[in-house]
């Protein structure tokens, strides 16, 4: 039984009343979390390996992710400590989840996590109403990592599907909702006339739709995939093929940027390596059975999710082209995100959004 844990960070747990991450716990989570959403359970295994390049002295960093950790969207940062890619660069890397966007943005500023995932719709809210000292050091979603889960019954394909349905979010106000109003903004629609209700990511709330009770819900990529396997009823809405601004970066603030360059680079190091050995592995072979080493939950144990799910995302993380350099914003696509969320009402207008991303600590930038 291996004993490496996911979570060495006491005081970070204790500040964020989190519980521990222990790669036990973190199993065991994921086998509750396995039998309440699946149709059927799936074994957990409890076998194993130490990362490669675990031991030695290097320098631990927390890692506060806004999405739970038993979900492929996690897919870089799960195999760059599984596959010892972080290790590689000298970090010791801690996965942390905390309570969503907000919460991921307000413990990065506390100086808990150097660095975090986070929307840029989020990101350029917040900039767009108060200028924190917040910079996005590499996008890794160029599209949305979100679908809308809908029955085929009564589709939603387009904007004015939307309009005077009952739509599920995680949150109220969070980056889904804003998904949401986004989608119906595109297609000149008042978001007001869509009402959203907190609702389970879960494939389980699937059942809320085929009730009537919502006309669809949001989640992730890999749970919409296990609703569409399960329903033949079941249809799915990409929202990125309306919305610009959904991608996805990792972000730090200006002071981790000047008082420690070296471990940003090291962690951006590492999450192009992870990158680049999923862009690799054709059929994914190599980094699902690396990643089943540490981790067990309900898309990475079943194949045909597993696989699809990470194309769907190398597409994303690539934007289609393999040969693109990973990670690096571009900004005529950042400025057109801010524009629609400027245009939609979602951020205020007048901010600088050219200076709230940064592409010099990535592995290919220029010197």
């Amino acid at each position: 039984m291996p004993t490496h844990p996911l979570s060495r960070s006491p005081l970070s747990r204790s500040a964020l009343s989190l519980p521990a991450l222990s790669r036990r716990s973190f199993l065991k989570r994921s086998a509750i979390a396995t039998a309440a959403v699946a149709a059927g359970p799936t074994l957990l295994t409890a076998c194993g390996s130490e990362p490669a390049g675990a031991g030695g002295d290097r320098e631990a960093i927390t890692f506060l992710s806004y999405l739970p950790l038993e979900t492929l969207s996690m897919a870089p940062e799960l195999l760059g400590v599984a596959g010892g890619y972080f290790a590689k660069h000298g970090l010791d890397v801690e996965l942390q989840p905390v309570k969503g966007t907000a919460q991921g943005i307000q413990t990065l500023i506390s100086g808990i996590g150097p660095v975090c995932r986070a929307g840029q719709i989020d990101l350029m809210t917040t900039m767009s109403e108060e200028n924190r000292p917040l910079v996005a050091i590499g996008t890794l979603y160029r599209g949305s990592g979100l679908r809308i889960l809908y029955s085929k019954s009564d589709p939603l394909t387009k904007p004015e599907d939307f309009v005077g349905k009952t739509i599920g979010v995680p949150s109220e106000g969070g980056t889904s909702s804003k998904v949401v109003s986004l989608v119906l903004a595109a297609g000149g629609f008042d978001p007001a006339r869509t009402p959203r209700q907190v609702t389970g990511l879960t494939p389980g709330t699937f059942n809320l739709v085929q009730q009537g009770r919502i006309g669809g819900y949001v989640t992730s990529i890999d749970t919409a995939n296990i609703v569409l396997s399960q329903h033949e009823d079941a249809g799915v809405f990409d929202p990125g093929t309306v919305v610009k601004s959904d991608s996805q970066v990792y972000l730090t603030t200006r002071d981790v940027m000047q008082q420690n360059p070296d471990m940003l680079k090291a962690f951006l190091a590492g999450i192009h390596d992870t990158l680049t050995a999923f862009v690799a592995d054709k059929n994914f072979d190599k980094t699902i059975a690396k990643m089943r080493e540490q981790y067990s939950f309900a898309t990475l144990d079943d194949d045909v999710i597993a696989r699809k799910s990470l194309g769907i995302s190398r597409e994303l993380w690539t934007g289609g082209d393999p040969n693109q350099p990973l990670l690096v914003t571009h900004e005529d696509a950042w400025l057109a995100g801010y524009r629609e969320l400027v245009d939609a009402g979602v951020a205020k207008p007048g901010g600088d959004a050219s200076s709230w991303f940064d592409n010099s600590l990535l592995p290919e930038a220029k010197a």
